[in-house]
């Protein structure tokens, strides 16, 4: 008769370890799952009930269910078929938008010149006081002299939001934007940009609009202008521009991870040619000092100098309605071009 070994205590740890990575997961899928609903559910009236109602579903099936392998079957499977279904949840192109992203940009190329239809250049007297305004301008290829990159903060030192404004001389300026595309009535939510919440956007706008609403009329935000070693400044602008036409055509979802201000720019670009990838491209408020890091910008001041002076917002202010505002908040910063 031959006796059986009990388990060594190494399978008992690895059986352990194993039980605890499972439940860790499905827990994570669940939060998620839970997510989804919250935010996601077709109906809004009834996304709080159904979020709740599956969080308390996936406790009973949790804590009742025997033996565990079920348990854990059933919710995973549940996670799944929620997965699948937020996938088919596709961005609109047409809803009832709040004024500033009412209507998205798009642009022509004839030769040398691009001719930009819904540049925006709204009319300021507070953030929600305004004469919306949009234009159509055509800039030519050959005069783009350089590109500047302005960060703007809003509370935390972590997250930025940059805004790239390319230099035609004297045929202007032209800012690109991309940030979400909420209804009206509804506002940013750090969460809900995890899902399927937001459409992404791109604000094709005049600095007096974009920049100008940040630095002098919102409160708490920290606007800093550098100028951009851009030798590709060309191919960028028009990567801009083809993503422009492409989301005017065909809406895509915003997500505050994959799909942000930050990463959207990266994926303008094939695989092969992106940058690589760096932290900071997602905590993105230190994105000057990456950019900084690998040339980006003028090097002859120490960074915490060259930051400390490309802070604009008194600039801005000071400047305000001033017709010449871009050359104003500029003046004597690191690189930037004379007036013409």
């Amino acid at each position: 008769m031959s006796a059986t070994n009990p388990p060594s205590l190494l399978l008992r740890i690895v059986s352990l370890l194993a039980s605890v990575i499972v439940w860790l997961l499905i827990l994570i899928g669940l939060a998620w799952a839970f997510g989804a609903l919250w935010f996601d559910f077709p109906q809004a009236e009834f996304r709080r009930g159904v979020a709740g109602g599956f969080a308390l579903l996936a406790l009973v099936v949790a804590v009742v269910v025997r033996p565990r392998w079920r348990a854990k079957l059933g919710l995973a499977v549940s996670v799944v078929l929620i997965l699948v279904w937020w996938l088919t949840l596709q961005p609109r192109q047409f809803r009832d938008w709040k004024e500033e992203v009412a209507l998205t940009a798009h642009a022509e190329i004839e030769g040398e010149v691009v001719i930009l239809h819904n540049v925006r250049n709204f009319e300021y007297r507070s953030v929600t006081d305004f004469t919306p305004r949009y234009e159509l301008r055509r800039v030519d290829l050959r005069k783009l002299r350089g590109v500047d990159v302005f960060i703007n903060y809003w509370g935390s030192p972590y997250m930025a939001h940059p805004i790239f404004s390319f230099d035609f001389g004297d045929g202007g300026r032209v800012c690109f934007s991309i940030e979400t595309r909420p209804e009206k009535g509804e506002s940013y939510s750090a969460l809900g940009g995890l899902y399927r919440q937001f459409e992404l956007f791109y604000v094709v706008a005049d600095e007096r609009d974009v920049i100008r609403v940040r630095s002098n009329y919102r409160q708490g935000e920290d606007v800093y202008l550098y100028r951009l070693k851009a030798p590709h400044a060309r191919a960028a602008f028009l990567e801009y521009v083809r993503t422009v036409n492409e989301l005017h055509a065909t809406p895509r979802w915003y997500n505050a991870v994959t799909n942000n201000c930050t990463t959207a720019i990266r994926h303008q670009r094939t695989s092969s040619e992106r940058a690589p990838w760096d932290w900071r491209m997602l905590v993105n408020g230190f994105g000057d000092e990456l950019l900084y890091e690998r040339g980006g910008f003028d090097r002859a001041l120490p960074f915490a100098e060259l930051k400390r002076i490309s802070r604009i917002n008194e600039r801005a202010k000071a400047a305000n309605e001033a017709a010449d505002f871009s050359e104003k908040i500029r003046a004597g910063l690191p690189g930037m071009h004379a007036a013409d």
